[in-house]
């Protein structure tokens, strides 16, 4: 059985160390605080001190990290997971980053004999606990082949778009249509609800109709009551969103609407919306709207 190893236990990176141990891998993993871990050391997974260690005892090395900058922290250093890889190792690298620092981070894993592929998912916690996440992974084909297995455990689609970076360049691309998906669909129901149908009863029917893409279909409901907890907040969306701003002007692709859409995250956080999910943006456009607030703090 090949030896896995997580580095980063957030939302995400935890329930898919969880998925990986019902699935029968040993995972050793290791997060910046330890507490958030104790769920999974409980169920079985073991700890490690630092991400160097994680990746010295394991074959394979998945991570999830918050940003470009995260990433160099886990990657460099005397601690960092470059000084824990060797030859045969993979390090598959799953965080939504800038391209360019994937693929510089990879080429460092390289000179260890070891390799890297980006591996960003399309979904979000429902789907993975669902067994429905999607894949794109960046790298050498032979890695790929290798790895495969590790991640259709993980989602029932992974596929290989090119060279390292493309996979990144991919879910950049996925993940700049969801704010205004989001916006159309918010400008609908305020649209409904302030002609006189009832706010749920214009959820009910966008959601089963043939706008309800699947993030709609599982966001929608969101306009009747956010979550507690945020599935992808203001912050983590508008730093994918820069990202994509930063890739059209390196490829000349004009992003009218992905620049609208930002600015409505740029005004939730004006509103100290920051921390809710990105779903957020009805309360903004149901202020601009002259609708009374549902209370959100």
């Amino acid at each position: 059985m090949t030896k896995l190893g997580y580095v980063g236990l957030g939302a995400m990176g935890g329930n898919m160390v969880a998925r990986l141990m019902e699935k029968g891998h040993t995972v050793t993993g290791y997060n910046r605080t330890k507490s958030k871990a104790q769920w999974l050391i409980d169920k079985g997974m073991k700890w490690a001190d630092s991400p160097k260690e994680v990746a010295a005892s394991s074959d394979i090395t998945l991570s999830m990290v918050t940003d470009s900058s995260a990433l160099h922290k886990i990657a460099e250093g005397e601690h960092g997971i470059i000084k824990g890889l060797g030859a045969g190792k993979v390090w598959i690298e799953m965080s939504t980053v800038s391209p360019a620092v994937s693929k510089g981070i990879a080429a460092e894993v390289r000179k260890s004999g070891a390799d890297m592929v980006d591996a960003p998912v399309s979904g979000s916690l429902i789907t993975l606990q669902q067994g429905k996440l999607s894949i794109m992974v960046g790298g050498h084909a032979e890695t790929f082949e290798r790895v495969k297995p590790i991640l259709l455990d993980l989602g029932p689609k992974v596929t290989h778009v090119g060279e390292n970076g493309l996979a990144l360049v991919m879910k950049i691309a996925a993940n700049l249509s969801l704010v205004p998906q989001m916006l159309a669909f918010c400008e609908g129901i305020l649209l409904a609800e302030k002609s006189g149908i009832p706010r749920k009863t214009a959820v009910e029917v966008l959601t089963n109709s043939a706008i309800a893409s699947p993030m709609i279909q599982y966001r929608g409901p969101f306009v009747l009551g956010m979550p507690k907890e945020a599935w992808f907040n203001v912050n983590m969306m508008q730093k994918d969103m820069l990202l994509a701003g930063e890739l059209s002007r390196q490829v000349n692709v004009p992003l009218a609407t992905g620049a609208l859409s930002n600015e409505f995250l740029t005004a939730a956080r004006a509103m100290g919306l920051a921390e809710h999910d990105f779903a957020i943006v009805f309360e903004v456009l149901a202020h601009i709207s002259g609708v009374k607030p549902s209370g959100v703090k």
